[in-house]
């Protein structure tokens, strides 16, 4: 792990097109770009564990991070897989608690770290950067509620159909992109919709026999939306 304080142009711009900061004065911007500083993580190498202590928060500048959970029986569940310009750990700095879960780069990242006493102190200063951290903190909840009703009431298939329903959609939900990449693997796919790399394989079998889609590699093909939509809504099922 490479550590660098940094603060250029370039890293106010990135800011002011964040989640977490966007729509915040130039000013403002400026002043978080100071107490930012840039490390890199290497695949497979942990941010923080579930109970470390929360020393601040992160936003991803490039690259790809897992958040997950382990079960006493081992069982991994993925909670996030975040990409560039989407923060980490601020639930546990903005409640004042450990970090609830783990956080792995899933190939080599680069992200921000904001100390908690500084981000702490600027909030006191600018009360307009809590608003924007209350936002998030929300779409994450609702994150998690949707989480929990997949899991809980929809099938193996409603699952993964919703899941590649939400990596076709633009910014602009009514276009759509008619081809994905899966970034992750069979396996990390699994834990993200609490199944087995077995049953995605099938269910993905059963998907292209009923040309819903085609698979080469990581590419897929969406070829009937309209299908993979009803899929996800449960207005149809896969025999």
């Amino acid at each position: 792990m490479i550590y660098i304080h940094i603060m250029d142009e370039s890293l106010v711009d990135f800011l002011g097109n964040t989640l977490l900061f966007s729509g915040l004065s130039r000013e403002n911007l400026v002043f978080l770009s100071s107490l930012a500083t840039e490390k890199t993580y290497e695949k497979g190498e942990l941010v923080f564990s579930e109970g470390d202590e929360a020393r601040g928060f992160y936003i991803v500048k490039a690259g790809l991070v897992r958040i997950y959970k382990i079960s006493i029986n081992g069982r991994e569940q993925t909670l996030h897989l975040l990409g560039r310009g989407e923060p980490f750990g601020e639930v546990a700095v903005f409640i004042g608690m450990d970090y609830p879960a783990y956080a792995m780069a899933l190939d080599h990242s680069e992200v921000l770290f904001f100390p908690k006493d500084r981000f702490v102190t600027a909030i006191r200063r600018h009360p307009e950067l809590a608003l924007a951290m209350l936002a998030v903190l929300s779409r994450r909840l609702r994150a998690f509620s949707r989480m929990i009703e997949d899991l809980s009431l929809k099938e193996v298939p409603q699952r993964l159909a919703a899941y590649l329903t939400a990596l076709s959609e633009f910014d602009d939900r009514d276009l759509l992109k008619r081809e994905i990449t899966l970034h992750v693997s069979k396996n990390l796919l699994s834990t993200i919709l609490g199944t087995s790399p077995e049953t995605i394989s099938r269910v993905f079998k059963k998907l292209e026999e009923r040309g819903i889609l085609e698979r080469k590699n990581e590419r897929i093909f969406l070829k009937d939306l309209e299908k993979l939509h009803d899929l996800a809504d449960g207005i149809t099922k896969l025999a």
